[in-house]
């Protein structure tokens, strides 16, 4: 059985909750922002219950007359959720948010809130890694070698936009000069249409190397010399650029 890593009070305290009444014939749902992992846990869970996606209402209905424990996920999306027979089943549903709030009370005996990535401070460094090893084997890369620190993570749609940062953040970091030119070349294929185009992109080339100058050297004066430049060239490429 595949395991479900956390160590966050508040999805333990669900882990707990859905033991203790894994042998009563009543209802729960699980609701929480899409990517929480909301539908990994319940099936971490009960990893024989049959289940079926509320995107498909006459699949649901002919699960509930054939089956008397089931997982509905999406459970957002069914319609007539009014007319669903939950009596004596165990149904375990995972939804992303609450249409009705009066109907969710009246068919789920237990209704959990699965808390956002950004709230499980301690699961975060565990998912990191994780999601680090499994892009390292997908794109053939070397974990020992990746600096995992500087990997930036965005949490803004949880795991979804975790791992995608992730992805990008260890394909830059591993970029050969090469695979960098092609990049710009692409995006310029795309893009480049119209009059002075040449200034228009300077800032690709100009923001990061300043960014990155400033953040090394410290200093405006120092950057200039290391670039070659005037300083107050420097100083009005910084405030063209908003870098702050």
């Amino acid at each position: 059985m595949e395991s479900f890593l956390t160590s966050s009070d508040k999805v333990q305290y669900i882990i707990k909750s859905f033991n203790l009444t894994k042998t009563l014939f009543v209802s729960s749902i699980l609701i929480g922002e899409a990517y929480t992992g909301k539908k990994a846990l319940v099936h971490y869970l009960f990893p024989n219950t049959p289940h079926v996606s509320g995107e498909d209402q006459k699949k649901v209905e002919v699960a509930l007359e054939t089956y008397d424990e089931l997982i509905i996920t999406n459970f957002e999306k069914l319609s007539n959720i009014e007319h669903l027979n939950f009596n004596n089943k165990r149904i375990i549903a995972t939804a992303d948010y609450i249409a009705n709030a009066d109907l969710i009370d009246n068919l789920f005996a237990f209704i959990y809130t699965m808390p956002k990535l950004i709230e499980r401070p301690n699961d975060l460094n565990v998912l990191k890694d994780l999601f680090i090893k499994k892009a390292c084997k997908t794109l053939m890369l070397t974990y020992e070698n990746i600096d995992k620190e500087s990997i930036y993570v965005d949490l803004s749609q949880n795991t979804k936009s975790m791992k995608r940062s992730i992805y990008f953040s260890l394909v830059q970091q591993t970029m050969k000069e090469k695979e960098i030119e092609n990049t710009l070349y692409q995006y310029f294929d795309k893009h480049l249409d119209g009059n002075n185009e040449y200034r228009k992109y300077l800032h690709l080339y100009e923001r990061p190397l300043i960014r990155v100058g400033l953040k090394k050297f410290g200093s405006q004066l120092k950057l200039s010399q290391i670039l070659g430049i005037n300083r107050n060239t420097l100083r009005k490429k910084i405030h063209e650029h908003h870098i702050n």
